[in-house]
Parts: structure tokens; C-alpha cells; sequence
């Protein structure tokens, strides 16, 4: 609980870390150590008698003490740089011969030096062999010698063949000099000694490269993503990974623990994202906001969760849209961007994954809560549930201050990139078919809950390797449909690359389709 009045006037509380300046029995304080001297002991003009302290102090503990009493003085800054302690005894003796000099008086005899454990200096070798790896070229043995002499660090030529200029096994030992606590290693007498000749006497040169940069696992898969989304008119961003907990709660999932920062810069950057949703929906919020209406945009980026102590990342691709799909022309109107235009987005995406499976990246009803009910989906790759689509929920844009429509998807990496791969490895080119192709029309009625990508995953599960492809017309509510059902007109395209189909054959294949339909979804089907 020990306080000093300093130099300024201020009261002091003081740490027992800090070095203090006191008389002989301890019982008056002189001054702070390095820092300030006291006020009790100020120079003034009644001053006749003047007692000159001059000492060397621990770089390390000025700075603490500094930083704890929050004052930086000229003392505080040169000492905690570090001084040169042989220069302490020579300091009080000039300043006493400045004062004789300016106010007169007399100089009492005898000087009082204290110094306990004096450091022996340090010596630190040389070699030419290093110096001439470092720079990439020679200096002269005399003036190596020079410039280390006029820097005070008394340089001994160690090596055998003292008389051989230039010889690779050239070796000095220099001494330290109390001035320079800096210089410690050979790399800091190479640096003097090219400092002294001068760098612009030195070539530049490039550093050899001792290997060759090796590719991320999936780089190429990414790329190859990353090209297609923007050819289908998306714009990446990079966004940062800290977001406010009450932001990211809105889209993680029940099951997930945030990882939360134990030092966070502000409470908006609270927690690492488990959803790049989060930061996306923010992205196209802040872009609204200042007049950007219209925007695609997509990320390829990291989740973070917490499992028992350790943060877990997963690596994903979100994707955000807003605004129009398509802007007015002179030939075109306008047209939003719906959930149909995203959807589209992501089929294309999966054509990178499906490879001959054509089918792999599907689709099924359902989805995170914060997505629209009846505008929303998840993505499956081989069954598997991959991630989730759909339109922002009314009730979270309104939490959002998103007053138009916003889509929002985001699915796992890692397993479509191996997916990717598999795909690319099994495509082959196969040439054009000679063979002719053959549509057929399915007007199917359905229960309300069964949709498209069943009825599609139903057809191609028969394994008929003519179907080339199986897609959805027309969709019909109302008069002669009864209540609960809908009616939905599929069309397949059968195609054969090796002969051109019979009417029988495709009877056939007709047949198979209406009986699996019927059997696994009730299906009608509706004759014109």
C-alpha cells in the first residue's frame, strides 16, 4: 500500500514489482527507479547541496512498471530499450562536470560504484561461408574487419590461414561491445557489416524454391465449383467468421454447441458462425440496405461447432439471392428470383457430382425451420442428406428488417467433393446417338404429399438404361381434380445407342413405370 508523490505532482500507488530509490535505512523514497524522481526530493532554487545518482535498470521491469503506473517518461523509454550499463559511471561525471560548469560550486571527492554481478561481454563468431550464403556475395577480409573495428566489436581473425584473403574458412570472434545488448548472433554481424559497405553493393537475388507447392486435397474440385457458380451469375464473398450468438441462434441447429470466443472484440463478434446462413443473411441485409436489391452471391467458407472441448470445422458452400432474376429489356420483363431459379442453381451444381449415376444429387421435402414451409427443401447425394434450400421464413426476415423475398442455401463439401472426384473419374466421352428418341407422356393424379422427386426416384430405382430423362410439365389444381390431389403431367425420354426402340419395347418400359407408380404412391393415371 506504499505511495510515492512524483516529479508532476501526482500521488502514486505503488506494485511491489517496481523499483523504488530510497535513502539508507529505507524509510524515505528518492524517486521511481528509471522512471521519475520524487517530489520530496526535487531541485529547487534553495538547493546548495546535490547528490548525483546514476544507475543501469532492468529493460524488462521498467516496461512492466511503466505499464502499471500508466506513465512514460524519457527515462522510462531509454531504460526500457535497454541502456548501456558501463556508461553510468562516465554519465555522473559529465553531468557533475555540466553542472560545475553552468552553477558553479564544488566538487566533493570520490565516487561510491556499486556493481554486483558484472556480465562478462559476450563474444560471437563470423564466418565468411555464412555471410556469403546470407548475401550471395564476398566482402574483403580487411574490410570486414573495418567495419566491425569501427563499430566497436574488436574482431579476432580465429581461422588457420590468417594470411589467405578470401578463404571460405575465414572465422572471426567479436566481442560484444556494452552499447550493443542488440547484436547477439551472427545474423546481426552480417547485417552490420553490410550496413557499413552498403546494400546496394550486394545483388539482388531470388530465393531458390527447394520444392514444389503441393495442391490441397480437393483443390481442383473446388475451382471447378467455384467456375461454375459464377457462370451461372454469382458472386462470391468472404466473410468473417465471428458473428453476435443472438444472430447465429436463428439458423444453428438444436443439436449444435456454438464455439464462443473466451475474449471476443465486441458481443457482435461473439461466437464463430455454425452456419455460414448467419453471415450470408447478414451479407444480403447489408446490401439491401444500401440499395443493392438485386444479388447472388455464394461463399465457400468453414462452420465451426463445439464437440466436448475441441471446435470442430466443417467446410461448405452457402448460397444467397435476392432481389430479380432476370431485369427488364427490351425484349424481356422483369422477373423475381424464385425458389424454381435456385433450384435450378443447385441441379447444376449436382451435375458435377452425378457423374453416371445420373440421380445422385436429389432432392426431399422438408428443412430447417427457418425456411419457408412450403418453399424449401433438402439436398441428398447418394441418400445421404447434404444440406437444405428454400426461401427465408417471413417471420426471420422480419426479424432481419428484409422486407423482399430472400433464398438461401448451403450444403457440406467434403463429401461432394469426393463425390466430384468419383464422377470424374467414371465420365467418358461417348459420341452422339445415331438412334433416335422417343417421349412419352405420364398425366399422373397424386395425393397432395407425394412430390416430383419421389415419382422420379420411384421411375429410375427400375434401372431401365434407356431412360435418358424424366421431367416434370404441368401441374394441376382445380376443376375436375378432386380435393387432397393434384395432377401432374411427367414426361420421360427413352433413347437407345445401339438400335432404334420398338413400339413393343417402350409399351414395355411404359408398363413397368405405371404398375411402380401405382404400387408405391397410389398413382392415377389420368387418360386425355
Amino acid at each position: 500500500n506504499e505511495k510515492i508523490r512524483t516529479l508532476d505532482g501526482v500521488e502514486r500507488q505503488l506494485d511491489p514489482g517496481i523499483c523504488m530509490i530510497c535513502d539508507g535505512d529505507g524509510s524515505r523514497t528518492i524517486g521511481l527507479g528509471g522512471i521519475m524522481g520524487g517530489a520530496e526530493t526535487e531541485i529547487s532554487f534553495s538547493t546548495k547541496n546535490v547528490l548525483i545518482e546514476c544507475a543501469w535498470f532492468d529493460p524488462i521491469a521498467i516496461r512492466r512498471a511503466t505499464r502499471f503506473l500508466k506513465l512514460r517518461t524519457e527515462a522510462s523509454t531509454r531504460f526500457g530499450r535497454g541502456a548501456d550499463p558501463e556508461m553510468a559511471e562516465l554519465a555522473s561525471r559529465r553531468a557533475a562536470e555540466l553542472i560545475l560548469e553552468l552553477a558553479g560550486g564544488e566538487l566533493l571527492a570520490g565516487v561510491v560504484d556499486v556493481y554486483p554481478g558484472k556480465r562478462a561481454p559476450k563474444k560471437i563468431q563470423l564466418t565468411r561461408k555464412e555471410l556469403l550464403r546470407v548475401m550471395g556475395a564476398d566482402v574483403h577480409d580487411t574490410q570486414i574487419e573495418a567495419s566491425l573495428s569501427a563499430l566497436g566489436f574488436a574482431p579476432i581473425r580465429m581461422d588457420h590461414n590468417r594470411g589467405a584473403e578470401g578463404s571460405l574458412l575465414a572465422a572471426w570472434e567479436c566481442t560484444q561491445p556494452s552499447w550493443r545488448a542488440e547484436v547477439e548472433r551472427e545474423i546481426d554481424l552480417i547485417e552490420e557489416v553490410t550496413r557499413i559497405d552498403g546494400l546496394d553493393k550486394f545483388p539482388p537475388r531470388l530465393p531458390a524454391a527447394r520444392q514444389g507447392a503441393a495442391r490441397l486435397p480437393h483443390h481442383e474440385a473446388e475451382t471447378r465449383l467455384r467456375e461454375r457458380l459464377i457462370g451461372l451469375g454469382y458472386r462470391e464473398i468472404v466473410t468473417i467468421p465471428q458473428v453476435a450468438e443472438e444472430r447465429d441462434a436463428l439458423f444453428r441447429p438444436a443439436n449444435v454447441s456454438p464455439a464462443r470466443l473466451s475474449n471476443p472484440l465486441s458481443e457482435e463478434a461473439s461466437v464463430l458462425k455454425s452456419t455460414g446462413i448467419a453471415t450470408m443473411a447478414a451479407a444480403l441485409e447489408w446490401n439491401v440496405n444500401h440499395g443493392q436489391g438485386h444479388a447472388r452471391l455464394f461463399e465457400i467458407g468453414r462452420n465451426y461447432r463445439l464437440e466436448g472441448n475441441q471446435s470442430v470445422e466443417t467446410s461448405v458452400l452457402t448460397i444467397g439471392a435476392t432481389g430479380e432474376a432476370r431485369e427488364k429489356g427490351l425484349y424481356d420483363s422483369a422477373r423475381g428470383f424464385s425458389f424454381a431459379d435456385l433450384k435450378g442453381s443447385l441441379d447444376q451444381i449436382g451435375q458435377l457430382a452425378d457423374g453416371r449415376e445420373p440421380g445422385a444429387f436429389a432432392w426431399r421435402d422438408g428443412g430447417p425451420e427457418w425456411l419457408h414451409a412450403a418453399k424449401r427443401g433438402k439436398i441428398l447425394l447418394h441418400n445421404s442428406e447434404l444440406g437444405a434450400a428454400g426461401q427465408l421464413a417471413r417471420r426471420v426476415a422480419d426479424r432481419l428488417k428484409l422486407r423482399q423475398e430472400v433464398f438461401l442455401a448451403e450444403l457440406e463439401l467434403q463429401p461432394f467433393y469426393v463425390a466430384m472426384q468419383a464422377a470424374k473419374t467414371a465420365r467418358r466421352y461417348r459420341p452422339l446417338p445415331r438412334f433416335p428418341g422417343v417421349e412419352r407422356d405420364f398425366s399422373l393424379l397424386l395425393a397432395d404429399g407425394i412430390t416430383f422427386a419421389q415419382i422420379s426416384e420411384s421411375i429410375r430405382s427400375l434401372g431401365i438404361p434407356e431412360i435418358t430423362s424424366i421431367a416434370a410439365i404441368d401441374l394441376f389444381r382445380g376443376k375436375n381434380v378432386p380435393a387432397g390431389k393434384y395432377s401432374l403431367l411427367v414426361r420421360v425420354t427413352f433413347q437407345s445407342r445401339e438400335a432404334t426402340l420398338t413400339e413393343g419395347q417402350i409399351n414395355h418400359f411404359v408398363g413397368n413405370i405405371t404398375s411402380i407408380l401405382e404400387h408405391r404412391h397410389g398413382a392415377q393415371l389420368r387418360k386425355n
